[in-house]
């Protein structure tokens, strides 16, 4: 601990963000990283404490407290202050393959477990995470580093998200020859197209993904394995396979009027923006505009939030944001109590967007469309929505969000975005390898493994847990390439 007052003597900062009315204008990353000097300083708040939620992972009441990753923050914190950014960066990558993603896109559980927030402000371990990482960038530390032997073992990873991306990167280290299948034209998965470019630009993927060629993975774009390639073809080529492919099924809404057109999955809508965004900075009109029309967006996670924020951007008439759930509390509840994650209500960006451009919080709580309605042409025109309330299932005992019985009401829309969340792994690639599923549609494998029951393949992150954050996918990417290394090699020395 290279300060002991630190968080008395420092304030916390993080990177200040382009005004709402700015931002808007492009579709490029909004935060001013902090100078060195300011982050050093913030380095200097972390208390060092004697146990560190923050890097813990542990699940408390159902939910995630600290880094699933178990990154070292004290250590690198203290490293940031001292001004050591090799050492932070070394000490950073040991147990996070890409901090460059996190960074940017995590919602910071180490923060929300840091003992210095439970008194006062948390110290900034994302603005230090980024901050190590990008110097690294500049200063070089971050180069190829090829294994020196290679192994002779060939593995192959479906999927190039994080998941797909860290178990492929660790794989790589050990000295396998790992050939990536993704079948997007773009590796990088949920990262490349499921998350808009404002918040996580794409050149700092190609940047990884470029390092990790030169390291000596071998991507292979545009082919769908199952349909393009059959798996009885990969299961002899390759020594082991990774299925990380992700959650894929987006969950629906059954009503009235669905056929209608204008209707869209919430990913299809974001990763059309994207792909038209690198490959004709939109000039080409593929993609789905929301220019001129009436945005109703159904959901109220970070997907939701990122269709608000890129509607707005496309230049939408109006926004509406739909959550079935109550809005949550301001403040933390009694029976919330540190260092479990606070169930509190985030305004995030495409919210504080919708806030400044059209005068109003987006949201409508505790509500969901009873029907969809639609013209002579069968456009979409408006919908019927409804209030719920929550009420207990006198069948199960648990509590559920029912209608409020005459409480319909009509809205108007042009454009629906059903951000909904995904239910499980797409059937076609289980059926291919013959890999079995669980109840939640997952496949399945044993509590804490990733063998699957077919022989020498693998699963890991969504496709695995189900839809969750990046940060568990690279931590199930991480875990997936050890049980494999190990299958292959008889002892594993890659860290978990």
């Amino acid at each position: 601990m290279g300060k002991p007052t630190g968080f008395m003597d420092y304030e916390r900062q993080t990177a200040k963000a382009v005004t709402p009315g700015e931002r808007i204008r492009n579709f490029q990353e909004f935060h001013t990283p902090l100078s060195k000097e300011e982050q050093q300083k913030q380095g200097a708040r972390c208390m060092a404490c004697g146990v560190p939620f923050c890097q813990s992972g542990m699940e408390i009441m159902g939910m995630t407290s600290g880094c699933p990753l178990h990154n070292l923050v004290p250590e690198w914190n203290d490293l940031v202050y001292t001004g050591n950014w090799e050492q932070a960066y070394n000490r950073l990558t040991k147990t996070n393959n890409f901090p460059e993603f996190t960074s940017r896109v995590c919602p910071a559980l180490c923060e929300a477990a840091c003992t210095c927030g439970h008194y006062g402000d948390a110290v900034s371990v994302k603005e230090n995470e980024y901050g190590i990482i990008e110097n690294a960038y500049e200063q070089g530390f971050a180069k190829a580093r090829p294994p020196r032997v290679r192994t002779g073992k060939k593995v192959a990873v479906i999927g190039s998200g994080p998941a797909g991306l860290a178990a492929a990167d660790q794989l790589n280290k050990r000295g396998h020859q790992v050939t990536v299948y993704e079948r997007d034209d773009r590796p990088g998965g949920l990262l490349m197209y499921g998350i808009p470019n404002m918040k996580l630009e794409k050149h700092v993927i190609e940047r990884k993904i470029n390092i990790m060629k030169e390291e000596g993975v071998e991507f292979v774009t545009g082919v769908n394995v199952g349909k393009d390639v059959k798996a009885s073809k990969l299961l002899k080529e390759y020594d082991r396979i990774i299925l990380a492919c992700g959650a894929k099924t987006p969950r629906d809404i059954k009503a009235p009027g669905r056929d209608a057109s204008g209707i869209y999955f919430a990913v299809d809508f974001l990763a059309s923006t994207t792909k038209s965004l690198l490959d004709s900075d939109l000039k080409d009109g593929k993609y789905i505009s929301a220019k001129g029309k009436k945005v109703v967006i159904v959901g109220g996670g970070d997907t939701g939030n990122d269709c608000v924020g890129t509607a707005i951007r496309h230049g939408a008439s109006s926004v509406t944001q739909l959550e079935m759930m109550p809005k949550a509390l301001e403040q933390r509840a009694e029976d919330n109590p540190w260092p479990q994650w606070p169930k509190v209500c985030k305004t995030d960006y495409g919210q504080e967007e919708a806030i400044a451009v059209f005068g109003s919080d987006p949201r409508i709580y505790q509500t969901t469309i009873k029907e969809f309605l639609k013209d002579k042409n069968g456009k979409l025109c408006g919908l019927t929505i409804v209030k719920l309330e929550q009420k207990k299932d006198e069948k199960t005992g648990r509590m559920a969000m029912v209608e409020v019985p005459g409480s319909e009401n009509k809205l108007e829309a042009d454009l629906v975005l059903i951000a909904a969340g995904f239910l499980g792994a797409e059937k076609y690639v289980a059926d291919a390898f013959g890999t079995a599923l669980n109840e939640r549609t997952n496949i399945r494998t044993e509590a804490g493994q990733y063998s699957t029951n077919v022989k020498h393949v693998f699963t890991a992150g969504d496709m695995h847990r189900g839809q969750s954050l990046v940060v568990w996918a690279i931590r199930e990417g991480r875990e997936a390439a050890r049980e494999v290394d190990e299958s292959l090699m008889g002892y594993t020395n890659l860290g978990a």
